[in-house]
C-alpha cells in the first residue's frame, strides 16, 4: 500500500469513529487536516478570508453531523469533504445575490405625475383603437398571445390552426400595430 492509500484508509477510519462513537479526537484530527485546506480551497475560488473561514467551519460541522452519510465505496473522504465545501460555497454565493429584506424598497411607490398619466392614458387609447382596427383573425391571436399569455403552440392546439399560420398572423398584426403607434 502506498502512502496515499494509507492516508485514505486512515481518513475513512476517522470518519467511521466519528460516525459510530462521536469520537472527538478523531474529529479533531479530521478538522486539523481538512479545515485549513477547505479554507484555502474556498479562498482560491474567490471567497474572502472571513467567508472562507465561516464556510470551512460549516463544512467541518457538517462532517461531524453527517458522518453517517459518508460512503467509502462512493468517494474518498477528501472528495466528500470538498464536495460539501463546494456546495457551501454555492449556497453562500446564492445568499449574497439575494437581497436582504432591509434592502428591498418599502413604502409608497413613485406616483407618476399628471403628464405621465395622461401620456399613458393616450397611448392606451391609441393601442385600443389600433387593436380594434386589426382583422378579426389577427386581433384574436394577439389577444390570446399577449393578454391570454398563451404560447404559439398553445394557441395552435386551441384553435386548430397550423403553427406557421399563427406566427405569420401575429407577425403581420404586430407590424400593423407598430405602424399605428408611431
Amino acid at each position: 500500500m502506498n502512502e496515499r492509500q494509507t492516508s485514505d484508509v486512515r481518513w475513512v477510519q476517522l470518519v467511521e469513529r466519528v460516525r459510530s462513537g462521536r469520537d472527538q479526537r478523531a474529529f479533531a484530527e479530521l478538522f486539523g487536516h481538512f479545515a485549513p485546506r477547505v479554507k484555502a480551497f474556498l479562498m482560491k475560488s474567490g471567497a474572502d478570508a472571513s467567508l472562507a473561514e465561516e464556510c470551512a467551519q460549516e463544512v467541518m460541522a457538517t462532517v461531524w453531523h453527517k458522518a453517517h452519510l459518508f460512503d467509502p465505496e462512493r468517494a474518498s473522504v477528501a472528495t466528500w469533504v470538498f464536495t460539501i465545501a463546494r456546495n457551501r460555497r454555492i449556497d453562500a454565493l446564492r445568499k449574497q445575490r439575494r437581497p436582504e429584506p432591509e434592502d428591498l424598497p418599502w413604502g409608497p411607490e413613485h406616483e407618476p405625475d399628471q403628464s405621465e398619466t395622461i401620456a399613458l392614458q393616450q397611448e392606451s387609447e391609441q393601442l385600443g383603437r389600433a387593436l380594434a382596427a386589426l382583422p378579426d383573425n389577427q386581433r384574436m391571436l394577439i389577444e390570446r398571445a399577449y393578454f391570454g399569455e398563451l404560447s404559439h403552440s398553445e394557441i395552435a392546439a386551441e384553435t386548430g390552426l397550423p403553427l406557421g399560420t399563427i406566427k405569420s398572423r401575429i407577425r403581420l398584426a404586430l407590424e400593423r400595430l407598430r405602424h399605428e403607434m408611431k
